[in-house]
């Protein structure tokens, strides 16, 4: 924690762009920074006014990536969250600004994670069944023509990624041609999706569930690759956490359930999802490909693609 007084450029600049919302333009500002984010993220505390912003710096790259356009990917997270927030809860953008390392301020969402849900199972249904709603609401008020394509190459990409031995990687291989040539994730348009599904990035406040970070949407995608990836990381959890992923299969079914608009279209997604939870195991192996835990994923992974055998 660090603690920011009158005087300090970056702190006067944040009481000048809150407005009325800093009733006291003297108070002081306490900093909190997160860990394991993929840059410098803060959250700024105003001193008696029982208000914060989180503020985002796009130029201080925390993970392996480091050479990117910070300035373009402050701009489209704040289009991003504009958009979205046209349709559902998000940290509404208050402001940008590119000589401050390119910051992106947003407001603070008070409430607790779906991450905090998952680990104390409070709620967790209803939780759920919230997020499964909201996810809809964007994907059906965000249609566009769908990129079939883009969904391979980046899959194709994320294996590249894992440096996989040949055998593994010619299993993958294999499967993913075979749903190439299936019409199972073809879709009549595409929408925009949040991307990173996180179960750090879902916050419930008062009941109602908010988006964070939208860095990483996409627009022209599938739906289902949002609720696939979530479900994965659901299957993560239950198997890091508890035992066995087998655990999570309650909530994925829930889960899924809620995001249908009926039973026809619940059959229907039933045989879509293990594509995309295949996506999202495997975005998980990234981060364990030094562990052994990295074999359970790719198993698990390939286990998941080898559905499409069963549905041609």
């Amino acid at each position: 924690m660090n603690r920011l007084v009158p005087g300090d450029t970056f702190r006067d600049w944040l009481v000048e762009i809150l407005g009325e919302r800093i009733k006291n333009k003297d108070c002081s500002v306490d900093v909190l920074k997160y860990r394991s984010t993929s840059h410098t993220v803060c959250r700024y505390r105003f001193i008696g006014e029982d208000y914060s912003v989180i503020a985002k710096f796009f130029a201080e790259p925390l993970g392996e990536r480091k050479e990117y356009d910070a300035y373009s990917a402050m701009i489209t997270e704040y289009n991003n969250l504009n958009r979205a927030g046209q349709f559902i809860n998000v940290a509404k953008p208050i402001a940008v600004r590119s000589d401050f390392n390119c910051v992106l301020v947003t407001e603070y969402i008070r409430g607790k994670k779906l991450l905090w849900h998952m680990e104390n199972r409070e709620r967790l249904y209803d939780v759920l069944r919230s997020i499964a709603y909201m996810l809809r609401n964007l994907h059906d008020n965000t249609n566009s023509h769908y990129d079939r394509e883009n969904e391979f190459a980046n899959f194709h990409h994320l294996l590249d990624q894992l440096r996989l031995e040949p055998s593994i990687r010619k299993s993958f291989d294999m499967l993913l041609g075979k749903w190439w040539y299936s019409t199972l994730i073809d879709s009549e348009h595409g929408c925009m999706i949040h991307r990173d599904t996180s179960p750090l990035n879902y916050v419930i406040s008062k009941g109602v569930p908010y988006v964070l970070d939208m860095e990483s949407c996409w627009y022209h995608a599938n739906c289902i690759r949002d609720i696939g990836t979530l479900c994965a990381e659901m299957k993560n959890y239950f198997q890091l956490n508890c035992g066995s992923g087998m655990k999570a299969e309650p909530y994925i079914g829930h889960f899924l359930w809620h995001y249908c608009r009926s039973e026809e279209e619940f059959y229907r997604n039933t045989r879509i999802l293990p594509f995309f939870m295949s996506i999202g195991l495997l975005r998980t192996a990234r981060l364990y490909r030094h562990s052994p835990y990295n074999q359970y994923l790719l198993k698990e992974a390939l286990f998941c693609l080898k559905a499409i055998e069963s549905k041609v």
